[in-house]
């Protein structure tokens, strides 16, 4: 089978797809990834075949503050610049990452099947559930109930806004107003951090999170025996800044080693009980007793996979509802606002409080009730050649 895989730079999503390619390497498919130059190197060493995703250059007539023209007007843009290098290289599938939605776009341009990566929770609305984003938990009894309606009721103008926009951007390019959707969705999370919903769409399926390294290196651990303390500081632009420097001030003298796993440039002048830079996280979580970071899907569900539970500091984005899952969960302590006291306390907290360690270790044992996103892809492709 082959595979076009479109997915954009930033690590929480080319990352999940590179994992995916590997994936179906390992079933014998052919995949290719089209993403930016920055993976290329990492992604060949792989194995995988790469092209240029075009068309990311923000345009001048660009708002990038409106997060409907961001997505749905970029995507029609970016589905016209790969169409021809889709159509030279005849995929039989496409697997467009859920922010990139150009792939999708491009995919229905040509008449092929496609099917839509999300490398986090379902985050379609739900008539059930608090508006995504909130961090809320499903209101309980009339209250909480009436609260989600007004919750979903002050946001339905938002998504009705973004409706109309991807019906623009559709037309645009040529395409029915109306949007079919993929032909699949893989939910590539744990079960332990998805919400129950009595609206789950039937095309979508939990896959368990597809997390890849970007290096081989391994980050030598700081001397000693005290607990290790594994820093890993938001990939995202929405991330808390600065947050290397911060922890390690407010760890200072709290009887721990830190580990700092990061992909920019290290903190200068580290204190004897910390190591930073880049190195192999899955590694490092085999040491860690507790996790701090900006509570990015990728990060969070590592460190769960590995049964080590996370300080989140959430920045922006999604950050602050999977970080509210995650304190739901068991597995974690939120800090907000960020200071040195908050940090070092959540630290101290998770390292002496056990039901940390145990929520992590359950989350962990959800990873065996996911489908196989490669089967799922066989199903479609197979679904629509008996069309």
């Amino acid at each position: 089978m082959r595979v076009a895989v479109v997915a954009g730079p930033d690590p929480g999503h080319a990352f999940p797809a590179i994992a995916l390619c590997l994936r179906l390497l390992a079933a014998g498919d052919e995949p290719v990834l089209f993403t930016s130059p920055r993976w290329f190197d990492a992604a060949r060493g792989a194995g995988i075949g790469v092209r240029r995703l075009k068309g990311l250059a923000p345009r001048p007539e660009d708002d990038d503050l409106d997060a409907g023209q961001r997505i749905h007007e970029r995507a029609a843009h970016i589905s016209t610049e790969i169409l021809p290098d889709l159509g030279a290289m005849l995929p039989e599938l496409v697997i467009s990452d859920v922010l990139t939605a150009g792939g999708g776009l491009a995919a229905e341009r040509l008449g092929m099947p496609w099917v839509e990566l999300s490398p986090h929770p379902l985050y379609l609305p739900s008539k059930a559930l608090p508006p995504i984003g909130s961090g809320l938990a499903v209101g309980e009894g009339m209250r909480g109930r009436a609260r989600d309606a007004v919750l979903r009721g002050m946001t339905a103008r938002a998504i009705t806004r973004g409706d109309r926009q991807r019906a623009a951007a559709r037309v645009s390019i040529g395409l029915p107003e109306e949007d079919p959707g993929p032909d699949a969705r893989l939910i590539a999370t744990l079960p332990a951090l998805e919400v129950p919903r009595p609206d789950w769409p039937q095309d979508a399926h939990v896959i368990g999170p597809l997390l890849w390294e970007p290096t081989a290196e391994v980050l030598p651990l700081p001397p000693g025996d005290d607990p290790l303390v594994m820093v890993a500081p938001s990939t995202a632009q929405t991330g808390v800044a600065g947050m290397a420097r911060s922890v390690l001030d407010a760890l200072d003298g709290a009887g721990v080693r830190v580990a700092i796993s990061m992909l920019d440039q290290a903190p200068a002048e580290l204190p004897p009980w910390a190591s930073a830079g880049l190195g192999r996280q899955d590694e490092l979580l085999r040491h860690a007793a507790v996790v701090v970071g900006g509570g990015g899907h990728g990060l969070l569900a590592k460190s769960l996979l590995a049964g080590v539970p996370i300080v989140t500091v959430p920045g922006g984005g999604d950050q602050w509802e999977l970080a509210n899952r995650a304190v739901r969960q068991g597995s974690s302590v939120l800090v907000r606002p960020f200071t040195a006291e908050s940090v070092r306390d959540a630290v101290r907290r998770v390292l002496d409080e056990p039901s940390f360690s145990e929520a992590a270790g359950a989350a962990a044992a959800t990873a065996g009730q996911v489908a196989d996103p490669v089967e799922i892809c066989h199903r479609v492709l197979e679904a629509a050649r008996v069309r």
